[in-house]
């Protein structure tokens, strides 16, 4: 028997009943559960959902993690798509008597899962558990790029109490420092000093501010091409859609823009690893929020499927080249003839000899922007990290 197991509580009784009163095709008759007698046999590319009802790091927002059963059975009644990817739910993770302890659980059962090539989906829990999903890559020895949905940036002093508002300071701070690239989608600028948000640009970080995404919500998608591990708030959404969490604003993503953004991160080839946190039971009122997380899920199950696995970088074939020439320089786009997505090449020189050149994921407006004679700020943004 795997060791991770005995970091697992299994699918109770109760919900295993719940799944039998299902209707044939829906998503309980499909996820394979781990039960008490029943181990999981993993197969590389599934999805592995797994909850994590651990809440002392969480800031405001007291009981956050509790009740996640709540989510999965709003998500088992559900119907199948047209899928053909194997599903898994392997239980709760065993809360610690300290929160280390939970983290060094997550942590094993997280890397394990990796190196297996599957695909977990974290249910929590406090935000500050993403740090614990960072650090699941370091036994694969890999840079991460790291994108998070959330009105704020989460950065605190170093010397700070370590909690779900200061985990991104560790993440940047604290060696072995594997963070090549971290991405903010829908920050809200009340809510962040001046002094932080300047801090994001000054470390060429990316962030997309609220009303931008919403404004063009496609934006998302080239960001979620380049991203490995997907943190999501729920504070990030609008209280009138999802209410379960104590820092929900009156402003926010709605709910057909978080399920948009979390198909763009299934249908992302890099992805590896999706993170929603900061459920709160006692704040759910009719379950909505969970109803919610569960179509949100649901959408990433669908992204996965349709994943068109085509790497421009190794493979020109199947793409054709757009060639646009602002001021004596030629910006060079690739489009896939599959897909439809669109890169962008940059070509680092050292002293006017190419060094190396890269293909960046991009948009169509992107394209369309170098063609009034202008460079995409994608462009500059990812010169600047590459040079």
């Amino acid at each position: 028997m795997d060791r991770i197991f005995d970091f697992i509580n299994p699918i109770d009784k109760d919900l295993q009943a719940y799944v039998a009163d299902l209707p044939k095709s829906t998503l309980g008759k499909v996820v394979l559960l781990h039960k008490k007698d029943f181990q999981l046999d993993f197969t590389p590319g599934g999805i592995v959902l797994i909850g994590v009802p651990e809440g002392r790091t969480a800031v405001k927002n007291v009981d956050t993690g509790k009740g996640l059963n709540i989510i999965r059975e709003q998500l088992y009644k559900l119907y199948v798509g047209n899928w053909n990817i194997r599903l898994y739910d392997l239980g709760d993770i065993k809360i610690g008597h300290s929160f280390q302890d939970t983290e060094a659980a997550l942590k094993s059962v997280l890397t394990y899962l990796l190196k297996k090539k599957l695909i977990p989906i974290v249910l929590g829990g406090s935000q500050a558990l993403t740090y614990t999903a960072y650090r699941a890559y370091d036994e694969l020895e890999q840079k991460v790029n790291l994108s998070v949905v959330d009105a704020k940036f989460d950065l605190g002093s170093f010397d700070k109490k370590f909690d779900s508002n200061s985990y991104l300071t560790k993440i940047v701070m604290e060696k072995p420092n594997n963070l090549f690239n971290f991405t903010n989608i829908g920050y809200q600028t009340f809510l962040n000093a001046q002094e932080e948000i300047d801090l994001v640009k000054k470390m060429l970080f990316d962030a997309y501010r609220l009303g931008s995404v919403k404004s063009e919500i496609e934006i998302v998608e080239p960001a979620m091409r380049d991203t490995d591990l997907l943190s999501i708030d729920l504070g990030a959404i609008r209280r009138m859609d999802a209410p379960a969490n104590q820092n929900a604003q009156l402003s926010g993503f709605n709910a057909d823009d978080i399920c948009k953004i979390t198909r763009y991160a299934g249908l992302s080839d890099k992805l590896s690893m999706m993170g929603i946190f900061e459920y709160n039971v006692l704040k759910d009122k009719n379950y909505q929020t969970a109803e919610l997380i569960a179509q949100m899920i649901w959408y990433f199950f669908e992204g996965v499927n349709f994943r068109a696995y085509e790497f421009p970088t190794l493979d020109l074939d199947g793409f054709q080249k757009y060639m646009v020439v602002i001021d004596d320089e030629t910006y060079n786009f690739y489009k896939s003839n599959n897909s439809g997505r669109w890169w962008l090449e940059i070509n680092i020189k050292d002293n006017n000899k190419l060094k190396r050149q890269t293909l960046i994921p991009c948009t169509y407006n992107d394209y369309l922007t170098a063609n009034k004679q202008e460079v995409p700020e994608r462009w500059y943004t990812n010169r600047k990290k590459l040079e």
